[in-house]
């Protein structure tokens, strides 16, 4: 009952207005100056990286980002008096185990995938290996790409999640709503300018992917571990200069950038197999209900909490 965990808390509709309301606010403002800007995204981001060098560059890409989850989680303590254990799952403490296995798991796959790519397009990449650049991508990597990607999983899969699914009393308005904004965020990336509005259906299917990992598992553990590698990895192994996070990695993608069959991939053949195999390990059942079922009433979660108790 991960939605009804937000009966915890102390419940008011103004209060799950604000902070998702700013976040949007910003998203809508940044994406309207990107619209009218007489310079892409891509030369912006050129003249800021040439100017600052990529690294600095991706600590104030990344800093607000970060600030955002501490922002989130001190709004949840003080406003909502609710716990960030029941922000993050239903379960009596959070499942670090959960958060680790999503994460070497994905890592794992993301290597893989990426050096299969490279092995069979060679022309497509260029090794870009410099030490110092390289290292200093990694710390900065480390210590402020996990608080971009929770600050983004509290705010979409936990806090949204949780309090549009109290008002809605369902479980499928919440999951849409969640994804289609998470895929809306990245409106503003450089690759949306470059590949087009067809990359959406990355985004918001990936917003969809991390949805259903969180209600199935009745927790955040598994998409927070899923989104760091996927941010983490991808930094470190391969950049190109239209992306959004163009640093020192190990490679660099000079093809010219398509949008092709690699974004369908994920959405409708890795993420669910990955499904499946959660699933199978953290025993999985009654999808329907899960993913589309009824949340329920304060009145009857606090009943149940009482049963367990009892």
């Amino acid at each position: 009952m991960y939605i009804e965990q937000g009966y915890k808390g102390d419940l008011g509709l103004w209060k799950y207005l604000i902070i998702p309301g700013c976040f949007i606010g910003l998203m809508i403002v940044n994406y309207i100056a990107i619209l009218y800007s007489p310079v892409s995204v891509e030369d912006t981001m050129a003249q800021m990286v040439k100017a600052l060098g990529s690294n600095v560059v991706l600590i104030i890409l990344l800093a607000p980002l970060a600030a955002g989850l501490f922002m989130v989680l001190g709004w949840t303590k003080l406003v909502h008096s609710q716990s960030i254990t029941s922000l993050t799952t239903s379960r009596k403490k959070i499942d670090w185990k959960r958060v680790f296995f999503a994460f070497f798991i994905w890592g794992l796959v993301t290597v893989v995938l990426t050096f299969v790519s490279i092995y069979f397009s060679p022309e497509d990449f260029k090794f870009n290996f410099k030490l110092i650049p390289f290292l200093s991508l990694a710390v900065i990597g480390i210590l402020l790409i996990p608080l971009q990607t929770s600050f983004e999983e509290y705010l979409f899969r936990g806090y949204m999640m949780q309090g549009l699914g109290i008002f809605a009393k369902n479980r499928w308005f919440p999951l849409l709503v969640t994804s289609v904004l998470f895929g809306l965020m990245h409106l503003g990336n450089p690759e949306v300018e470059k590949l087009g509005h067809g990359i959406m259906v990355y985004y918001i299917g990936t917003g969809f992917f991390l949805g259903i990992l969180t209600l199935m598992d009745e927790g955040l553990e598994l998409a927070l571990g899923f989104h760091a590698a996927n941010n983490l990895f991808g930094a470190l192994l391969v950049t190109a200069d239209w992306q959004a996070f163009s640093v020192e990695s190990l490679y660099r993608d000079v093809s010219r950038p398509v949008l092709g069959w690699d974004v369908l991939v994920p959405i409708f053949v890795v993420f669910p197999i990955l499904l499946i195999v959660f699933s199978k390990k953290y025993g999985w059942t009654n999808w329907k209900d899960k993913l589309t079922g009824k949340v329920l009433s304060k009145e009857e979660f606090l009943a149940t909490q009482k049963e367990e108790i009892e």
